[in-house]
Protein backbone atom coordinates (compact mmCIF):
# COMPACT_ATOMS: atom_id res chain seq x y z
CA UNK A 1 0.00 0.00 0.00
CA UNK A 2 0.95 3.62 -0.95
CA UNK A 3 2.23 5.68 1.46
CA UNK A 4 1.86 9.61 1.10
CA UNK A 5 3.46 12.49 2.83
CA UNK A 6 1.98 15.99 1.97
CA UNK A 7 4.26 18.65 2.45
CA UNK A 8 3.07 22.54 2.94
CA UNK A 9 4.24 25.52 5.08
CA UNK A 10 5.43 28.83 4.76
CA UNK A 11 8.24 30.18 1.86
CA UNK A 12 11.39 29.91 2.99
CA UNK A 13 10.82 27.68 6.39
CA UNK A 14 12.34 24.76 3.79
CA UNK A 15 9.96 23.07 1.97
CA UNK A 16 12.69 21.64 -0.63
CA UNK A 17 14.92 20.44 1.94
CA UNK A 18 11.90 18.30 3.54
CA UNK A 19 11.21 16.98 -0.36
CA UNK A 20 15.02 16.33 -1.06
CA UNK A 21 15.02 14.85 2.34
CA UNK A 22 12.53 12.02 1.34
CA UNK A 23 13.76 11.04 -1.72
CA UNK A 24 17.02 10.48 -0.16
CA UNK A 25 14.85 7.70 1.43
CA UNK A 26 12.86 6.16 -1.42
CA UNK A 27 10.03 8.52 -1.63
CA UNK A 28 8.91 9.96 -4.46
CA UNK A 29 8.86 13.74 -4.62
CA UNK A 30 6.85 16.04 -6.30
CA UNK A 31 6.50 19.72 -5.92
CA UNK A 32 4.38 22.58 -6.91
CA UNK A 33 1.38 20.43 -8.15
CA UNK A 34 -1.66 22.36 -9.55
CA UNK A 35 -3.83 21.65 -6.37
CA UNK A 36 -6.99 19.93 -8.34
CA UNK A 37 -4.12 17.50 -10.06
CA UNK A 38 -2.98 16.26 -6.68
CA UNK A 39 -5.24 13.18 -6.33
CA UNK A 40 -5.18 12.18 -10.08
CA UNK A 41 -1.14 12.32 -9.70
CA UNK A 42 -1.47 10.24 -7.34
CA UNK A 43 -3.85 7.58 -8.87
CA UNK A 44 -1.01 7.73 -11.70
CA UNK A 45 2.32 7.05 -9.72
CA UNK A 46 3.67 3.23 -10.37
CA UNK A 47 1.73 0.70 -7.77
CA UNK A 48 5.55 -0.34 -7.27
CA UNK A 49 6.11 2.67 -5.59
CA UNK A 50 5.23 2.55 -2.19
CA UNK A 51 6.46 5.82 -0.91
CA UNK A 52 5.31 9.23 -2.59
CA UNK A 53 6.06 13.15 -1.69
CA UNK A 54 4.02 15.91 -2.77
CA UNK A 55 4.46 19.93 -2.06
CA UNK A 56 1.73 21.89 -2.00
CA UNK A 57 1.39 26.01 -0.65
CA UNK A 58 1.00 29.48 -2.27
CA UNK A 59 2.60 28.89 -5.18
CA UNK A 60 0.49 25.48 -6.23
CA UNK A 61 -1.67 26.91 -9.33
CA UNK A 62 -5.53 26.78 -7.74
CA UNK A 63 -4.09 26.63 -4.51
CA UNK A 64 -6.57 26.60 -1.30
CA UNK A 65 -5.85 25.71 2.52
CA UNK A 66 -9.12 24.54 3.02
CA UNK A 67 -9.36 22.69 -0.22
CA UNK A 68 -6.13 21.26 0.33
CA UNK A 69 -7.13 20.15 3.85
CA UNK A 70 -10.29 18.30 2.55
CA UNK A 71 -7.75 16.79 -0.52
CA UNK A 72 -5.48 14.93 2.24
CA UNK A 73 -8.75 13.79 4.03
CA UNK A 74 -9.92 12.13 0.99
CA UNK A 75 -6.65 10.06 0.33
CA UNK A 76 -6.58 8.90 3.35
CA UNK A 77 -9.61 6.97 2.46
CA UNK A 78 -7.48 5.30 -0.25
CA UNK A 79 -3.90 5.38 1.36
CA UNK A 80 -2.10 6.63 4.54
CA UNK A 81 -1.18 9.90 4.23
CA UNK A 82 0.89 12.55 6.88
CA UNK A 83 0.16 16.38 6.57
CA UNK A 84 4.02 17.75 7.41
CA UNK A 85 4.22 21.84 8.01
CA UNK A 86 6.96 23.64 8.30
CA UNK A 87 7.23 26.26 10.29
CA UNK A 88 9.64 29.79 11.08
CA UNK A 89 9.47 32.50 12.63
CA UNK A 90 9.04 35.81 10.76
CA UNK A 91 12.67 37.84 11.54
CA UNK A 92 14.16 34.58 10.10
CA UNK A 93 12.55 33.97 7.07
CA UNK A 94 13.35 37.89 5.81
CA UNK A 95 16.43 36.84 6.63
CA UNK A 96 16.32 33.76 4.14
CA UNK A 97 14.69 36.00 1.35
CA UNK A 98 17.14 38.74 1.69
CA UNK A 99 20.12 36.60 1.85
CA UNK A 100 18.83 34.69 -1.18
CA UNK A 101 17.58 38.04 -2.83
CA UNK A 102 14.21 36.35 -3.92
CA UNK A 103 10.82 38.22 -3.65
CA UNK A 104 8.62 36.41 -1.34
CA UNK A 105 5.78 35.21 -3.53
CA UNK A 106 3.16 37.25 -1.83
CA UNK A 107 4.96 40.21 -2.31
CA UNK A 108 6.60 40.26 -5.77
CA UNK A 109 6.91 44.37 -5.59
CA UNK A 110 6.39 45.15 -2.01
CA UNK A 111 7.80 44.29 1.42
CA UNK A 112 8.70 40.54 1.96
CA UNK A 113 7.56 41.23 5.62
CA UNK A 114 3.76 41.77 4.15
CA UNK A 115 4.30 38.82 2.11
CA UNK A 116 4.68 36.70 5.10
CA UNK A 117 2.29 37.87 7.22
CA UNK A 118 -0.60 37.22 4.61
CA UNK A 119 0.84 33.74 4.30
CA UNK A 120 0.53 33.17 7.58
CA UNK A 121 -2.78 34.07 7.41
CA UNK A 122 -3.54 32.26 4.72
CA UNK A 123 -1.59 28.75 6.02
CA UNK A 124 -3.14 28.78 9.36
CA UNK A 125 -5.91 25.81 8.70
CA UNK A 126 -3.01 24.22 7.18
CA UNK A 127 -0.90 24.56 10.25
CA UNK A 128 -3.33 23.60 12.50
CA UNK A 129 -4.52 20.57 10.68
CA UNK A 130 -0.99 19.00 10.29
CA UNK A 131 -0.06 16.01 11.79
CA UNK A 132 3.46 17.68 12.23
CA UNK A 133 4.71 20.89 12.74
CA UNK A 134 8.14 21.25 12.36
CA UNK A 135 9.85 25.02 13.43
CA UNK A 136 12.86 25.23 11.43
CA UNK A 137 13.86 28.93 12.92
CA UNK A 138 16.79 27.51 14.52
CA UNK A 139 17.43 24.78 12.42
CA UNK A 140 20.27 24.41 9.49
CA UNK A 141 19.33 22.63 6.70
CA UNK A 142 21.07 19.29 7.71
CA UNK A 143 19.22 19.04 10.69
CA UNK A 144 15.77 19.57 9.12
CA UNK A 145 16.96 17.04 6.35
CA UNK A 146 17.71 14.51 9.52
CA UNK A 147 14.43 15.54 11.25
CA UNK A 148 12.14 14.63 8.14
CA UNK A 149 14.31 11.67 7.62
CA UNK A 150 14.13 9.88 11.43
CA UNK A 151 10.45 10.89 11.05
CA UNK A 152 9.54 8.96 7.55
CA UNK A 153 12.04 6.47 7.05
CA UNK A 154 10.52 3.45 6.22
CA UNK A 155 11.00 0.48 8.54
CA UNK A 156 12.17 0.70 12.48
CA UNK A 157 13.70 4.45 13.06
CA UNK A 158 15.99 4.69 15.23
CA UNK A 159 15.85 6.72 18.44
CA UNK A 160 17.67 10.10 18.32
CA UNK A 161 18.80 12.17 20.95
CA UNK A 162 19.69 15.95 20.17
CA UNK A 163 21.64 17.29 23.13
CA UNK A 164 21.77 20.82 22.57
CA UNK A 165 23.70 23.40 25.12
CA UNK A 166 23.43 27.07 25.26
CA UNK A 167 23.29 30.68 26.63
CA UNK A 168 20.02 32.04 28.44
CA UNK A 169 21.16 35.29 27.56
CA UNK A 170 19.93 34.60 23.87
CA UNK A 171 17.03 32.60 24.77
CA UNK A 172 15.81 28.89 25.43
CA UNK A 173 16.21 26.69 22.43
CA UNK A 174 12.50 25.92 20.63
CA UNK A 175 11.48 23.09 20.33
CA UNK A 176 13.17 21.66 22.91
CA UNK A 177 11.43 18.75 24.92
CA UNK A 178 13.50 18.83 28.42
CA UNK A 179 15.35 22.06 29.55
CA UNK A 180 17.90 21.58 32.38
CA UNK A 181 19.34 24.76 33.84
CA UNK A 182 22.78 24.71 35.54
CA UNK A 183 23.62 28.16 36.49
CA UNK A 184 23.95 26.91 39.90
CA UNK A 185 27.55 25.10 39.42
CA UNK A 186 30.70 27.11 39.67
CA UNK A 187 31.51 29.36 37.13
CA UNK A 188 34.73 29.12 35.40
CA UNK A 189 34.07 32.68 33.71
CA UNK A 190 35.76 34.40 37.00
CA UNK A 191 38.63 31.94 37.24
CA UNK A 192 41.18 34.25 34.67
CA UNK A 193 42.54 31.48 33.45
CA UNK A 194 39.38 29.12 32.68
CA UNK A 195 37.59 32.40 31.42
CA UNK A 196 38.75 32.39 27.86
CA UNK A 197 38.69 28.17 27.30
CA UNK A 198 35.35 26.08 27.03
CA UNK A 199 33.59 23.50 28.78
CA UNK A 200 35.80 21.15 26.05
CA UNK A 201 39.01 21.64 27.76
CA UNK A 202 39.52 19.95 30.39
CA UNK A 203 40.84 22.27 32.97
CA UNK A 204 37.34 23.37 32.59
CA UNK A 205 35.60 20.27 33.09
CA UNK A 206 37.81 19.45 36.13
CA UNK A 207 36.76 22.80 37.69
CA UNK A 208 33.40 22.48 36.95
CA UNK A 209 33.36 18.63 38.34
CA UNK A 210 35.00 19.88 41.68
CA UNK A 211 31.84 21.57 42.36
CA UNK A 212 30.40 18.49 44.73
CA UNK A 213 26.92 19.02 43.79
CA UNK A 214 28.24 18.41 39.69
CA UNK A 215 28.84 14.63 40.37
CA UNK A 216 24.80 14.67 42.13
CA UNK A 217 23.49 16.86 39.28
CA UNK A 218 24.97 14.48 36.63
CA UNK A 219 23.91 11.49 38.34
CA UNK A 220 20.32 12.58 38.72
CA UNK A 221 19.96 13.59 35.53
CA UNK A 222 21.48 10.67 34.21
CA UNK A 223 18.52 8.49 36.46
CA UNK A 224 16.17 10.77 35.02
CA UNK A 225 16.91 9.82 31.20
CA UNK A 226 17.45 6.34 31.84
CA UNK A 227 13.96 6.20 33.35
CA UNK A 228 12.06 8.62 31.21
CA UNK A 229 13.62 8.07 27.53
CA UNK A 230 12.23 4.48 27.11
CA UNK A 231 8.46 5.63 28.27
CA UNK A 232 8.86 8.68 25.66
CA UNK A 233 10.10 5.75 22.73
CA UNK A 234 7.30 3.64 23.62
CA UNK A 235 4.82 6.77 23.12
CA UNK A 236 6.07 7.01 19.10
CA UNK A 237 8.58 9.46 19.77
CA UNK A 238 11.73 9.51 17.91
CA UNK A 239 13.21 12.31 18.46
CA UNK A 240 13.81 13.79 21.57
CA UNK A 241 15.88 17.44 21.99
CA UNK A 242 17.48 18.38 25.84
CA UNK A 243 18.39 21.75 26.45
CA UNK A 244 20.99 22.34 29.02
CA UNK A 245 21.56 26.07 29.68
CA UNK A 246 23.82 28.32 31.47
CA UNK A 247 24.82 32.29 31.75
CA UNK A 248 26.88 32.46 29.10
CA UNK A 249 26.86 28.82 27.18
CA UNK A 250 30.40 28.61 26.64
CA UNK A 251 31.28 26.91 30.26
CA UNK A 252 28.97 24.81 32.12
CA UNK A 253 26.27 24.25 30.11
CA UNK A 254 28.66 22.56 27.65
CA UNK A 255 30.32 20.56 29.95
CA UNK A 256 27.36 19.04 31.53
CA UNK A 257 25.67 18.50 27.45
CA UNK A 258 28.74 16.66 26.91
CA UNK A 259 28.31 14.53 29.96
CA UNK A 260 24.81 13.97 29.45
CA UNK A 261 25.46 12.73 25.91
CA UNK A 262 28.46 10.23 26.83
CA UNK A 263 26.17 8.70 29.07
CA UNK A 264 23.06 8.16 26.61
CA UNK A 265 26.17 6.88 24.16
CA UNK A 266 26.77 4.37 26.77
CA UNK A 267 22.96 2.55 26.87
CA UNK A 268 22.79 2.33 23.50
CA UNK A 269 21.08 5.12 22.02
CA UNK A 270 22.12 7.50 18.75
CA UNK A 271 23.13 11.19 19.91
CA UNK A 272 24.13 14.45 18.39
CA UNK A 273 25.62 17.09 20.18
CA UNK A 274 25.32 20.92 19.91
CA UNK A 275 26.89 24.06 21.48
CA UNK A 276 25.00 26.80 20.26
CA UNK A 277 26.33 30.08 21.42
CA UNK A 278 29.81 28.57 22.25
CA UNK A 279 31.73 29.67 19.56
CA UNK A 280 30.37 33.03 19.12
CA UNK A 281 31.02 33.46 23.05
CA UNK A 282 34.28 31.76 22.52
CA UNK A 283 35.42 34.48 19.89
CA UNK A 284 34.17 37.11 21.69
CA UNK A 285 36.68 36.46 24.94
Amino acid sequence: MKQLVIVSGYSGAGKSVALNALEDIGYQAIDNIPLKALPSVVAAIDDEVDYIALGSDIRSQGFSAEELIGMVDALRKETPASLLFLSCETDVLLGRFKETRRPHPLAKEGAAADGIESERLLLEPIRTAADYVFDTTELIPRELQRMVQQRFAAGEIPFHIEILSFSYKQGIPRGSDLVFDVRFLKNPHYVAELKPQTGLDQAVGEYIASDERCPKLLDALGGLLSLTLPFYKDEGKYMMTIAVGCTGGKHRSVYVAEQLASRCRNEGYVVSIRHRDMQAKAAAA
